[in-house]
C-alpha cells in the first residue's frame, strides 16, 4: 500500500472526527504547498508594483506595456469583467481579480512571452496562467466579434469599394485579400496536419482587408498542410464570393460608361475569377506597358492587406515567436489580436491624428512566422481574363488623375 492510502486510510480510521474534518485533511494532504513567490502576487506582482504604481499615470508607457490605452481597456474590462470573475471561497480567499486577467492576457499577446516567464512577473503558476489565458481569450472573442468583427452587409462593402477608389485609386474594389501561414509549436498527435509548404507548422489565417487597414472578414483555422487555392474556395469568404452574397453588383466605372463587377484585389496565391483580380505574370507585364501598369495599380490597392498584417504584428509580438497553444486556443489568440488591431484602427481613424498605440504601416513582417500562401495557377475563369482586361484599358486609357502619361510617370516606365 502506498503512503498516500495509508494517510487516507488513518484518516478515515482515526477516532473522533466528523466527516467536516476528514474531509478538509485530505484536500490538505493532497494539496501542494503554494511557493513564496506566489503568497505575495497582490504586493509585489506587476499589478501593484508596475501597473498601478507607474504606468496609471503615464498614458505613453501604459500604452507600450499593453498595446491599448487606459480607456481601451476600461472598455473591453466592462465587457467581459463578470464572465472572468471567480467568486471566492475557503480555498481562494483571495481569487486573481479580472482585471489582473486582463492585464496577463494582453500582455501575453503584447509580447508572446512563455508562460513560465510570465509567472515570475505577475507572480501566478504557470498552470493557472494557462487556464486563465484559455479562459480570457474564449470570452474576449465572444464579446468582440460582433463590436469589430460582425457580419458584412452589401452596403458596407458598397462603401468599402468608395474608400478604395478615393485612397487608392481602385475603382470596384471592395477590399484587399490575403493569407498567412501563422507558426505554430506542432500540436500532440497531429502528425503532417499542420505541415505546410515551407516546412514548419502553421495555421493558416486569410483576410479581407479595407482601405483603411481594418480587417473586414477572416477566417481562421485551416491546416497548414492544405492546398492554397483550396483554402480560399473552402473559406467563407470564398464560398460567400462563390453565391454572389458578399460583394455589391456591377458598377459603371468613374468617368467612364463601362460596368464592370465589384472585385477584390489579391496576389498570385489566388486563381483568377470574375470578382477575384491578381497581376499578370511577370513576363508579360514586363514586355507590355498596359499589363504593367495594372499590376502597378493593382500592387498599389493590395498593399493594404500587407500593411494589416505589418501594423498586427508590431503591435501583437505573439505574431514574431512560434506560438505554444493548442489549435484552438491560436486561433482564439489569432481572432482577438484581429479583434483589438480594429479598435486600435477606429481610435485612430476618428481621433485623425497619430496615437502612441499606432504604428507604422511599413514594418516589414516576421519573415520566419508570418509567410504568404504559395502561388497557385489553373483553373482561371475566362471571364476573369475579360474583366482584367477591361481594368487594364480603364487605367491606361480614360482613368482620371492625369490619364495615361502620369501613370507612366508614376510606374517609372518609359
Amino acid at each position: 500500500m502506498s503512503n498516500k492510502k495509508r494517510r487516507i486510510l488513518a484518516f478515515l480510521l482515526s477516532e473522533e472526527e466528523d466527516d467536516d474534518d476528514i474531509a478538509e485533511k485530505i484536500i490538505i494532504s493532497k494539496r501542494k504547498s503554494e511557493h513564496q513567490i506566489y503568497k505575495t502576487r497582490s504586493e509585489e506582482g506587476y499589478s501593484h508594483m508596475l501597473i498601478e504604481n507607474h504606468l496609471r499615470g503615464d498614458s505613453e508607457k501604459f500604452c507600450e506595456f499593453f498595446r491599448l490605452n487606459p480607456s481601451q481597456i476600461n472598455f473591453i474590462l466592462s465587457l467581459i469583467e463578470d464572465d472572468i470573475r471567480k467568486i471566492n471561497c475557503n480555498r481562494h480567499p483571495y481569487p486573481i481579480r479580472p482585471d489582473e486577467k486582463l492585464a496577463l492576457t494582453l500582455r501575453f499577446l503584447a509580447t508572446g512571452e512563455s508562460y513560465h516567464s510570465l509567472r515570475f512577473q505577475f507572480r501566478i503558476s504557470a498552470g493557472e496562467i494557462s487556464k486563465i489565458v484559455a479562459s480570457t481569450l474564449s470570452v474576449l472573442r465572444e464579446k468582440l466579434m460582433p463590436l469589430y468583427l460582425p457580419p458584412l452587409s452589401p452596403e458596407e462593402v458598397l462603401s468599402k469599394t468608395d474608400q478604395f477608389y478615393q485612397r487608392w485609386n481602385f475603382p470596384n474594389c471592395a477590399g484587399a485579400i490575403d493569407g498567412k501561414h501563422i507558426r505554430i509549436v506542432c500540436p500532440s498527435k497531429t502528425g503532417s496536419l499542420f505541415f505546410n509548404y515551407k516546412g514548419y507548422f502553421s495555421i493558416v489565417l486569410l483576410a479581407l482587408v479595407d482601405a483603411n487597414y481594418k480587417f473586414m472578414y477572416i477566417d481562421v483555422g485551416s491546416y497548414g498542410k492544405e492546398g492554397d487555392s483550396g483554402i480560399f474556395d473552402r473559406s467563407d469568404i470564398g464560398k460567400k464570393i462563390a453565391t454572389g452574397s458578399l460583394l455589391p453588383l456591377p458598377r459603371k466605372l468613374p468617368n467612364s460608361d463601362k460596368v464592370l463587377p465589384c472585385v477584390l484585389v489579391g496576389d498570385e496565391a489566388f486563381r483568377l475569377h470574375t470578382n477575384m483580380m491578381r497581376p499578370y505574370p511577370r513576363t508579360d507585364a514586363a514586355a507590355n506597358e498596359r499589363k504593367a501598369i495594372f499590376n502597378y495599380r493593382l500592387s498599389r490597392a493590395r498593399r493594404v492587406s500587407e500593411n494589416a498584417f505589418g501594423l498586427l504584428s508590431q503591435t501583437f509580438r505573439i505574431f514574431y515567436t512560434p506560438i505554444h497553444l493548442l489549435p484552438s486556443r491560436v486561433d482564439d489568440a489569432i481572432i482577438v489580436s484581429c479583434c483589438l488591431h480594429n479598435l486600435l484602427r477606429d481610435d485612430f481613424i476618428s481621433s485623425h491624428g497619430k496615437t502612441n498605440c499606432d504604428f507604422e504601416p511599413a514594418k516589414d513582417l516576421p519573415c520566419q512566422n508570418l509567410i504568404s500562401l504559395a502561388g497557385t495557377g489553373g483553373f482561371a475563369n475566362q471571364e476573369g481574363f475579360s474583366v482584367r482586361d477591361s481594368f487594364a484599358d480603364y487605367f491606361i486609357g480614360e482613368a482620371p488623375h492625369g490619364g495615361r502619361r502620369n501613370l507612366i510617370q508614376e510606374t517609372g516606365l518609359s
